[in-house]
């Protein structure tokens, strides 16, 4: 079993390594409402204003280095300014 401080270790570190949001490869978000972590989650908060993509297929969080950390198929249709809230739970799996 992996103790929650050790999680929670791990949880800050990916936080620290999230620099971007990147949209259908092409659009950059940098600036986030929140990104913190609480015990083991990573809750990320971040607007998608209208008009920089009509709708979202691919959702990926990326380094400062532009590598990709993770990638999400989605299908987010664009009506208006969009906030989208994204957490990151770091678990153990048995």
């Amino acid at each position: 079993m992996i103790e929650p401080s050790l999680l929670s270790e791990l949880a800050n570190h990916v936080n620290t390594r999230i620099a971007k949001v990147v949209l259908n490869k092409t659009y950059e978000i940098t600036e986030f409402t929140v990104k913190k972590v609480s015990k083991s989650i990573v809750n990320l908060e971040y607007m998608i204003p209208i008009g920089s993509v009509d709708s979202v297929s691919l959702i990926e969080l990326r380094a400062a280095d532009g590598a990709v950390l993770t990638s999400n198929a989605v299908y987010i249709p664009l009506t208006s300014d969009t906030i989208i809230k994204q957490p990151i739970t770091v678990k153990e799996v048995a």
